[in-house]
C-alpha cells in the first residue's frame, strides 16, 4: 500500500521520514510519497495515476482548497474547515483533520488557569485548527492578518504591545520562518513579551525560529510543531487504519 503527502515545496517535510521510520520498525511493506504539486488543480492527476494509495497528508497550502475535491468530510473537518488527512474508502475520497489533535495534545502540558486568551497568527487552515482546538479548551483568541477582513481583529500593522499584553499564548500557523527563509518572523512589538507568555510556532524546521527566539529573548516559554506533527501523524494513521 502507497500513502503520501499533498503540498507545495514540501522537500523539508517531517512525514516522509516520520512514517518510513515507523513502516519500518513495524515490519510493513508499504511506502510514502511527497507529492510536490505547483497548484490543487493537479490532485486529480495524482489520485488517477497513483491506483494504490490508501491514505494522504495535506499540508500548507492545500488544507481548504482539496476540500472540493473529496467526496465527503467527517464531522469534525466540517466544523474546522480544512483537512489534513484524506482516508480512500471504498473509492472515495473522506476528509479528516487531525491538526487540532496534535495542537491541542502538545500544549496542553504547558497550559496554567492564567492562560485564558491567545492570538493566532494566520488564517489559513492551520489556524483553523488551531482555534477549534482553543475552543475545546476554553481558550478565547483572535487572528491576526496581513489585512483586514470579516473575523480579523488585528493586523500587523496595526497591533500595539499593549495589545500584546492581553494574550497569554501566541501561536504562529503562517509558514515565515522555515527553511530556508529563518531569517523572518511575524513582525510583531515583542518588547511587550515576558515570562507570563507561551509562543508556539508550528514550524519545526528549523527547530528553533526567530519567532521562537524573539519569544526566548523575553522569557516565554517556547515551542515548536515538532510534537504537534508526531501527534497529528498518529492520529491519522489511526484514521487510515480503522
Amino acid at each position: 500500500m502507497k500513502f503520501g503527502l499533498i503540498g507545495k515545496n514540501i522537500d523539508y517535510s517531517f512525514s516522509r521520514g516520520y512514517f518510513a521510520n515507523k513502516f519500518e520498525a513495524e515490519k510493513l511493506a508499504y511506502s510514502y510519497v511527497n507529492f510536490d504539486i505547483p497548484s490543487i488543480c493537479k490532485f486529480p492527476d495524482i489520485i488517477a495515476g497513483t491506483p494504490d494509495l490508501k491514505g494522504l497528508n495535506v499540508t500548507i497550502p492545500y488544507k481548504q482548497s482539496v476540500m472540493a475535491y473529496l467526496d465527503d468530510l467527517d464531522d469534525t473537518a466540517k466544523a474546522i474547515g480544512a483537512v489534513n488527512t484524506i482516508k480512500f474508502n471504498n473509492g472515495k475520497l473522506i476528509g479528516y483533520n487531525t491538526d487540532y489533535f496534535g495542537f491541542k495534545k502538545s500544549i496542553q502540558p504547558y497550559l496554567n488557569a492564567s492562560h485564558v486568551s491567545a492570538l493566532i497568527l494566520g488564517t489559513g487552515g492551520a489556524a483553523k485548527a488551531v482555534g477549534y482546538a482553543l475552543k475545546q479548551l476554553g481558550i478565547s483568541y483572535d487572528f491576526v492578518s496581513r489585512s483586514n477582513s470579516e473575523g480579523i481583529k488585528f493586523t500587523y500593522k496595526t497591533i500595539k504591545d499593549t495589545d500584546l499584553k492581553s494574550y497569554q499564548i501566541i501561536i504562529n500557523t503562517t509558514p515565515l520562518g522555515t527553511f530556508p527563509d529563518v531569517d523572518v518572523c511575524p513582525l510583531l512589538p515583542y518588547t511587550a513579551l515576558n515570562d507570563s507568555h507561551v509562543l508556539f510556532d508550528l514550524i519545526y524546521n528549523p527547530i528553533e525560529t526567530k519567532f521562537l527566539k524573539q519569544g526566548k529573548t523575553h522569557g516565554t516559554v517556547t515551542l515548536n510543531g515538532e510534537k504537534m506533527l508526531a501527534y497529528q501523524a498518529d492520529e491519522a494513521w489511526k484514521v487510515w487504519t480503522k
